[in-house]
């Protein structure tokens, strides 16, 4: 599996990219809009919130899902039987957040959302035409003005010893939305599947992003663009006694939207949610 690694600023970017997600469901890019001191000062500050106990305070809104998630009530991966090892906070358009992290978080969630945009907008003028011809709008239109977008700033706690046997810090998935924006994490885990079987360290260094296709892409796409199986695994070493955090934007359409004949976005992100018993 050869996972492209693209300059944004290339002429020939977008077919880059596109083909890259096309044969394996994930390209990284770089020289990009998304500023490594802004994500870095995320991380900092996060990891912050993290360790203290006022993360209790902003439990999450069983209603909306915005807020804190502990670790005893994080997801478990479809087909798995254990929890990740993680907690997260979840950050939809107007979530408040604590003070001193609200500014950052807003300019990170609007920057990346752009770039998103972008992404999109590439992938659907380098899709063939009998592809393209059956997307219900343009891809980037799907996403706008959308208020199921989320932003999830993950915790991986270190590894202590006591973790139940077979516990990861994400098992094995697939994300549910269209693609998703990852900043290279402070700690290396992620790893994607390939055709064979076999699994590859996803290569992504510190101020490059991470980019891949979502279930509602390859729904959309009628499978063109695949949704791979990707997961975080333990560290090893003196790894393990450090935490991990990880910033994706998960990019949802508006629930009309329609992904094909079987699905709205709407009833796609119910059916997955019921799957990961978290709706």
């Amino acid at each position: 599996m050869n996972v492209q690694n693209v300059d944004y600023q290339d002429a020939q970017a977008a077919q880059k990219f596109t083909q890259s997600l096309r044969e394996t469901g994930f390209g990284v890019v770089r020289n990009h809009p998304v500023p490594q001191a802004l994500v870095e000062r995320i991380y900092a500050g996060w990891s912050a919130f993290f360790e203290s106990q006022d993360k209790e305070q902003w439990r999450f809104d069983p209603e909306t899902h915005a807020g804190f998630f502990p670790a005893s009530i994080s997801e478990t991966a479809k087909g798995q039987t254990q929890k990740d090892l993680k907690e997260y906070f979840h950050i939809y358009p107007g979530t408040r957040v604590p003070d001193s992290l609200q500014a950052d978080i807003d300019e990170y969630y609007r920057i990346a959302q752009d770039v998103a945009t972008t992404l999109l907008s590439w992938i659907e003028a380098n899709t063939p035409e009998e592809v393209s011809g059956q997307f219900s709008e343009a891809l980037s239109s799907m996403i706008r003005d959308s208020q199921q977008t989320l932003l999830r700033v993950l915790y991986y706690p270190p590894l202590e010893g006591s973790e139940s046997e077979g516990a990861v810090r994400a098992g094995a998935h697939e994300d549910i939305n269209l693609i998703t924006v990852l900043p290279a994490s402070n700690e290396a885990g992620l790893e994607v599947k390939g055709r064979d079987g076999q699994w590859l360290p996803v290569p992504c260094d510190p101020g490059q992003l991470v980019i891949n296709v979502g279930d509602m892409l390859q729904e959309a796409s009628d499978g063109y663009f695949p949704s791979t199986t990707h997961r975080v695994v333990n560290p090893e070493g003196a790894s393990r006694g450090r935490a991990r955090l990880s910033l994706p934007l998960f990019l949802h359409p508006r629930p009309e939207v329609v992904l094909s004949s079987r699905y709205s976005a709407d009833d796609y992100l119910k059916e997955r949610l019921r799957e990961l018993g978290v709706s």
